[in-house]
């Protein structure tokens, strides 16, 4: 247990950190553009419901929460070169990815594409050990 504690003393939470901040506001610009396009465009609403009225509704919150977990280990991978990726540095970003989520709850800003839900612990989870598959050793 004591290696295990002084492996994870050793992760670049900073980097992660940053790189899961990066990823949670382009989810939020993504989501503030939406609002906007909303409120400006009757077209845009139209669309809108048209979208997440089908079954791709439900499928669309899963496929961003995937995106923003690959976004992440893209970012991770591009950033932080000399540090080795493992499957514990994996699992410590889709902690850092949903610790953004969790600190989005207290943005007065709609919820149109990513919230703290299952599904998105799933789709984020599925994203990075997609990305990542490279690194589970």
């Amino acid at each position: 247990m004591s290696n295990f504690l002084r492996r994870l003393k050793l992760l670049p939470w900073r980097e992660m950190l940053q790189i899961s901040a990066l990823v949670n506001c382009i989810v939020v610009g993504l989501e503030l553009f939406l609002a906007w396009g909303l409120i400006q465009s009757e077209v845009f609403v139209k669309v809108f419901k048209l979208l997440f009225a089908s079954s791709l509704g439900i499928l669309i919150p899963f496929a961003i929460a995937v995106g923003m977990g690959a976004l992440a280990v893209y970012f991770l991978e591009y950033w932080q070169q000399q540090f080795l990726l493992n499957r514990v540095s994996l699992w410590v970003l889709i902690l850092c990815v949903l610790l953004g989520l969790v600190l989005k709850l207290f943005l007065p800003i709609p919820a149109y594409l990513a919230s703290l839900s299952e599904t998105s612990l799933i789709g984020i989870t599925v994203g990075v050990f997609w990305k990542g598959r490279p690194y589970w050793r």
